[in-house]
């Protein structure tokens, strides 16, 4: 069971995650907070779910998670609006976010792999989500969906990507309440980066990534295409190296050649 008490006492935020929802079963935390019906409006309200009935990651790719085992959870950012004009940079934020506190407090080495995953040992430990809804022709919301794989120690399924956890990687069972409460520290300074020194966000995000300067593979449904990963440009968008020229990728799953 998730103590929220013992959560609290460790967020050290000015706004996010200071709106808490927590619930025991919901088809999607990311579907809720989109979801103007329901009233949340708050910038930085975080809702935990233990059990997602229609979680899902890119591509609406289904995201299985163990109740209580694990971190489901969503970040509403509300009418945020210069955030808004950097996507690319709040995921980076967010998977740093997890990359970073994972290191904190575990000693665990990560990496990132572009453009929002996590990985431990080449396994991959949490996925990120971002969405969003517009109102008229502008996002009024975006949604920061993350689902970390804490204390599961088995997985079905078929992947891309090898899955972990950091219970798994470490051997021993993890306390996510104060793991939560870290990376919602951390997301809110990497939140005051994207808007005041955007390009600390890049060059952290690099330092992570070792996919940099290998030769990797890109596939968006039926394409795929080859080439060196070169670098990330200064809105995140990864740019491949191809016997054409320097090409700049917005979309697809890479993976090493």
């Amino acid at each position: 069971m998730f103590e929220i008490e013992n959560f609290d006492i460790r967020l050290n935020t000015d706004y996010i995650g200071r709106n808490f929802i927590y619930v025991e079963e919901i088809d999607s935390t990311n579907t809720f907070l989109l979801d103007k019906k329901n009233g949340v409006s708050i910038s930085g309200t975080v809702v935990l779910a233990e059990k997602q009935t229609k979680g899902r990651g890119r591509k609406d790719r289904v995201w299985y998670s163990s109740k209580e085992q694990n971190l489901t959870f969503s970040i509403l950012l509300f009418r945020e609006y210069k955030l808004f004009e950097k996507l690319n940079l709040l995921n980076f934020s967010a998977s740093l976010s997890v990359a970073t506190s994972i290191e904190n407090l575990y000693q665990l080495k990560t990496e990132l792999k572009w453009p929002n995953d996590v990985l431990i040992n080449k396994k991959k430990t949490c996925g990120i989500l971002l969405e969003s809804s517009s109102h008229g022709s502008k996002i009024d919301r975006v949604v920061i969906g993350i689902g970390v794989n804490v204390n599961q120690t088995m997985f079905q399924g078929q992947f891309n990507y090898p899955p972990t956890s950091i219970r798994n990687e470490l051997g021993r069972e993890i306390e996510r309440e104060r793991l939560l409460a870290e990376i919602l520290n951390n997301f809110e300074f990497y939140l005051n980066k994207v808007m005041y020194e955007p390009e600390f966000i890049i060059r952290e995000w690099k330092e992570k990534c070792r996919m940099l300067g290998e030769k990797v593979y890109i596939k968006e449904g039926e394409l795929v295409k080859n080439g060196i990963f070169e670098d990330i440009d200064k809105e995140g968008f990864l740019l491949l190296k191809t016997k054409e020229g320097i090409e700049k990728i917005t979309i697809g799953d890479v993976s090493l050649v």
